[in-house]
């Protein structure tokens, strides 16, 4: 839609700045912008047991977070960048995450991003081809999904999960894997098998959620 009175809406369930907690960008300074919305799972608890992924940790459903809502393209890349505190040091960063980005982030949106100065990052399940636009690309893929998205900057696997094996993805083109212990009951042991594995295949490292063990959103 390119008319004034048409303009694309995207919905929002929160911005945020923090440190990016994990993957390569690890400690890093980062305006996070959640889309409401998932491909894989409603978002709501009733759903979970029949859903795709069933160990999703994060609230992605409807627009009441911290800077949610429905936003233009030029409005959300406008609050984005104001939320940056760069005191003049530093790229600004945005990673678009969610839920599932794709089904919203567009080329419309990151050149939106682009003309306020930000480096865009997306984080996504592989499933939805990437818009133009994207400048660092990570994929966590699920099992019984099928992956569109077959090269970028990092592959960050969830483990363990059935299904979901690493050596299924050795062969995609990324220039990182991590793999990263999935958050449930059994974080210790997946925590302890995921060390293993890293150790045993050196093409995988470990990825943790910083973010998590600060305390920090």
């Amino acid at each position: 839609m390119s008319s004034e009175n048409s303009l694309t809406v995207y919905k929002v369930k929160e911005v945020f700045y923090t440190l990016q907690g994990e993957g390569a960008h690890a400690g890093r300074a980062a305006v996070f912008c959640r889309f409401t919305g998932c491909n894989l799972w409603s978002g709501k608890e009733k759903d979970r047991q029949t859903a795709i992924c069933q160990f999703c940790d994060t609230d992605f459903w409807g627009t009441d977070g911290l800077n949610g809502g429905r936003y233009s393209a030029v409005q959300l890349a406008e609050k984005v960048i104001s939320l940056w505190k760069n005191n003049g040091e530093g790229k600004p960063f945005v990673v678009c995450t969610g839920g599932e980005p794709l089904l919203q982030l567009d080329k419309k949106l990151t050149s939106a991003f682009h003309a306020v100065g930000l480096e865009v990052a997306v984080e996504t399940n592989g499933t939805i081809a990437v818009p133009e636009g994207v400048d660092w690309v990570c994929v966590s893929p699920k099992a019984n999904t099928e992956i569109v998205v077959s090269g970028g900057d990092e592959l960050k696997l969830v483990y363990p999960q059935q299904g979901a094996e690493p050596e299924k993805y050795t062969h995609l083109d990324f220039s990182h894997f991590f793999l990263q212990p999935m958050d449930s009951i059994d974080k210790e042991n997946n925590t302890r098998a995921a060390v293993e594995y890293c150790m045993n295949h050196p093409k995988w490292r470990l990825s943790l959620q910083t973010h998590k063990l600060l305390n920090i959103p």
